[in-house]
């Protein structure tokens, strides 16, 4: 169970999730003490526990996001399926379901049949698009989000589209959801009274469009796609150096300018050209002075930049490989991999980034398929015969 010392201790989320927008979201809440109850269906268990088996069998989607949970499978669609439901609903402080809208609501497990019975409970949907709209009804994957939001026209090189590499509209979405439930929560020590959140990916990764929509309001702009680059600032690197190595800068003020020409390119030439004094000018003028610095770059070594940046005391950073981040000092220093206990033994995973005086986040197991299903039924008050009669029935596992 929960650390008493962590701010969600005592707290108890009923998960019904599937893939990774709200297990996210539900284990950003379990490693800070809520006592998480991910449903499951019996046999399969979550639809990521099948797509791959990296980690040692089990899957590295699952792995990802639901340590911390426990694990109870329950078919949703049995009548005694649906009585542990509204069961766990009546205890919890918190529903979260993330299936496609109308699912929970045709199981008699939406907003308005649990908060009749918990007048408390924070319910909270995750959906692609949200639960109105002309797309309320399309299927919704993060590719697919990624289109439709605008990441992939903008993301990429000028010849070719791209998607950013992880899940961000799940991760988006998740967070988001996280922290609406922590709002609902304080809300709700104030009134007394639960909410109901509807998170949609599409509007995550809307938010997430930053100054994009402001240069099309306001100068009728759409962002071309600029690689590595920065679509209003440069130079803003990577660069790519002379052993092939890339080098990551950012000049983002006039003294950066000043000292990036004079200390790191050595060229008061460049500082002089009046083409490149502000960052518009620069950006109006970016091939040709992009090609200047690709020139110099490919003329030395990464190290001899690193060094020339760092003396410069510019921000500047290397192009690391996943091996190499894993193996990263400050991943090291502030204890970023930790090891969890899982059906296949101990695993190593990447920790809470959270870092909270006097409140660790958890590092605790992966849960297997069912494993906690007697335990979190004792808890809301099966009895032993009754989980039994329902296990005959296929209603738990």
């Amino acid at each position: 169970m929960a650390d008493p010392a962590l701010p969600l201790d005592g707290f108890r989320v009923v998960a019904f999730e599937i893939a990774a927008a709200g297990p996210f979201c539900t284990q950003l809440l379990a490693d800070m003490g809520a006592d998480v109850v991910k449903i499951e269906r019996p046999g399969t268990g979550d639809t990521i526990r099948g797509w791959d088996s990296a980690v040692h069998g089990l899957s590295s989607g699952y792995v990802w996001v639901n340590r911390n949970k426990r694990s109870i499978a329950v078919d949703v669609k049995s009548d005694s399926g649906k009585a542990v439901m509204r069961r766990l609903a009546k205890r919890a402080d918190v529903f979260l379901e993330n299936f496609a809208p109308g699912v929970v609501d045709g199981l008699g497990l939406g907003y308005g049949d649990l908060s009749a019975l918990n007048s408390r409970l924070v319910y909270c949907s995750i959906s692609g698009y949200g639960q109105d709209g002309p797309y309320r009804d399309r299927k919704a994957f993060d590719l697919l989000i990624q289109g439709e939001a605008g990441i992939i026209s903008s993301t990429g090189y000028p010849d070719a589209p791209a998607k950013a590499s992880v899940p961000v509209a799940d991760i988006a979405a998740g967070m988001y959801a996280s922290n609406a439930i922590l709002m609902a929560l304080l809300q709700r020590e104030r009134t007394g009274e639960g909410r109901y959140i509807d998170i949609a990916m599409f509007d995550a990764m809307l938010s997430w469009l930053a100054y994009f929509p402001h240069h099309y309001w306001h100068q009728g702009e759409l962002p071309e796609r600029v690689g590595m680059r920065h679509h209003y600032v440069t130079p803003y690197g990577p660069f790519k150096a002379k052993d092939g190595r890339y080098v990551n800068f950012a000049v983002a003020s006039p003294r950066d300018w000043d000292l990036f020409c004079k200390r790191v390119l050595q060229r008061e030439d460049m500082f002089a050209d009046e083409r490149y004094a502000t960052v518009e000018g620069r950006r109006r003028h970016r091939v040709e002075l992009e090609a200047v610095i690709d020139e110099a770059f490919a003329s030395a070594d990464s190290k001899v930049w690193l060094e020339r940046l760092a003396e410069a005391e510019l921000p500047y950073g290397s192009v690391r490989d996943i091996a190499e981040v894993l193996d990263h000092p400050q991943v090291l220093a502030r204890g970023m991999v930790r090891e969890v206990d899982s059906p296949v033994g101990p695993v190593p995973v990447i920790a809470n980034p959270i870092k909270m005086s006097g409140a660790e986040p958890r590092h605790g197991p992966i849960p297997s398929l069912g494993g906690d299903t007697d335990d979190v039924l004792h808890d809301v008050g099966f009895a032993d015969d009754e989980i039994a009669s329902m296990r005959a029935d296929g209603a738990v596992a």
